[in-house]
């Protein structure tokens, strides 16, 4: 059953009593309902203002406001609609979580966290705001993990066939930085519903070759996933990028403008932007042992903490005793009953938070305790090496390409599950209405 719109316009009907008794100071409004929840016309102001700003940082020109408005819409529906599925499942980031990305972020920068809020100050935000958006951020990335990679599988055949092909090519590959714009037709369409979106992709096509802006014309025109970043995807190997893109690409050169590629989607027009050079090095592997503890209502975030950092202590003076608590306490059971012990992995394989923090130890060292999305962790870092690109990096590489790839193809047929399955209504400006 779609939502009452009551609660809807009865808020409306309070913005505009209130505009009737005040000044004709401009206030603001429900623009969206999105199942139910609304979206404030001031939030779409905010994110279309900051787009402009970046657009004139980098110093890239915009399409008219009103297809810049179109897109700015379609951004917040997606966000919300995502957000509403975190909320829906329990997912929230805590403070002391996004204290912790804050830190990694700030260590990563070279700076301390006081550095940080002082820079972000100096460019006129807040820091408040900016911790708000990043836990958005951190959210965002957390339900597109849980809930898209169950939809996963990578089989040992897919791996075993692109094993062969990496040892085929060297080892050397290239990485492709893709511009995307998506023609997209109503699902069932008809068929002339088919014959305008083909006429749309061709125009558009045709504007391209004849030297249009790419960046701009994606975010007027664009309805792929990529649309507010001017259609850019980030440099990609062909292994690990959406299927469609890579049936294409092979044999393709910079600048070079592909399309319309006709899908259950739309109509799609790839462009390569950049191209570079991909050689193997040398991989850098740690071992490393931890103990992880995860809050509940029965063990709470502080005292998860608090324990830990006794533990910790407990072992800078005596590490013998590491085993023996990760056996007693350490709830990864993957690890505990090994003592903690990790084995031989490239750092990158964990969570974004743990491969900062084994990055910033030295040989033997035990870290503070950290938060990341499993829980509390305590971390020893009990040595480093190289290796050659052996068999098992190169079957590693290969989940990791496949991986890649059916994540963002999953990722996409997700979001597009849930945008059909949801109630959306955009209520027009006043003044705009008939």
């Amino acid at each position: 059953m779609k939502p009452s719109k009551k609660l809807i316009f009865a808020l409306l009907a309070l913005v505009v009593s209130q505009a009737s008794l005040a000044a004709p100071e401009q206030l603001d409004r429900v623009a969206l309902q999105i199942n139910e929840g609304i979206v404030l016309e001031s939030e779409i102001t905010n994110l279309i203002a900051t787009v402009k700003a970046n657009a004139q940082a980098a110093g890239q020109s915009l399409p008219s406001d009103t297809a810049l408005r179109t897109q700015v819409i379609d951004r917040l529906i997606m966000t919300r609609l995502q957000l509403q599925m975190a909320d829906r499942i329990g997912l929230h980031i805590g403070d002391l979580q996004l204290d912790q990305t804050i830190a990694n972020i700030a260590k990563e920068q070279k700076m301390t966290v006081a550095q940080m809020q002082q820079k972000i100050e100096a460019e006129g935000q807040s820091f408040s705001q900016y911790r708000e958006q990043l836990r958005e951020e951190v959210t965002l990335g957390e339900i597109q993990r849980i809930q898209v990679q169950r939809r996963i599988q990578v089989s040992p055949q897919e791996i075993a066939s692109l094993v062969k092909l990496i040892e085929e090519q060297g080892l050397k590959d290239v990485e492709f930085q893709v511009g995307h714009i998506l023609i997209d037709v109503p699902s069932n369409p008809s068929g002339e519903q088919l014959d305008a979106a083909s006429k749309r992709a061709n125009i558009v096509l045709k504007r391209l070759k004849e030297g249009e802006d790419f960046r701009r014309t994606a975010i007027a025109s664009s309805s792929g996933p990529k649309a507010l970043e001017g259609g850019i995807w980030d440099y990609m190997n062909i292994n690990e990028m959406p299927t469609l893109f890579a049936e294409v690409i092979r044999g393709s050169k910079k600048g070079d403008i592909i399309g319309p590629i006709k899908s259950g989607s739309g109509f799609h027009i790839i462009k390569i932007m950049d191209a570079r050079g991909l050689e193997t090095k040398e991989l850098d592997e740690v071992r490393a042992r931890h103990i992880l503890l995860k809050p509940s209502p029965i063990l709470s975030e502080d005292r998860a903490k608090a324990m830990l950092e006794q533990f910790a202590k407990q072992l800078r003076a005596d590490d013998s005793k590491f085993a023996e608590l990760a056996h007693q306490y350490s709830e990864d059971p993957g690890s505990s009953a090994k003592g903690g012990e990790l084995g031989w992995a490239d750092p990158n394989i964990y969570v974004p938070e743990f491969t900062q923090e084994l990055k910033g130890l030295q040989l033997g060292e035990i870290s503070e305790p950290f938060r990341t999305t499993h829980g509390w962790h305590i971390v020893q870092l009990e040595e480093r090496r190289k290796t050659d690109a052996t068999a098992q990096f190169n079957s590693n590489r290969a989940h990791q390409l496949i991986f890649r790839r059916k994540f963002n193809e999953e990722l996409q047929s997700w979001l597009d599950e849930m945008r059909s399955e949801a109630y959306i209504e955009i209520f027009e400006p006043i003044s705009k209405r008939g």
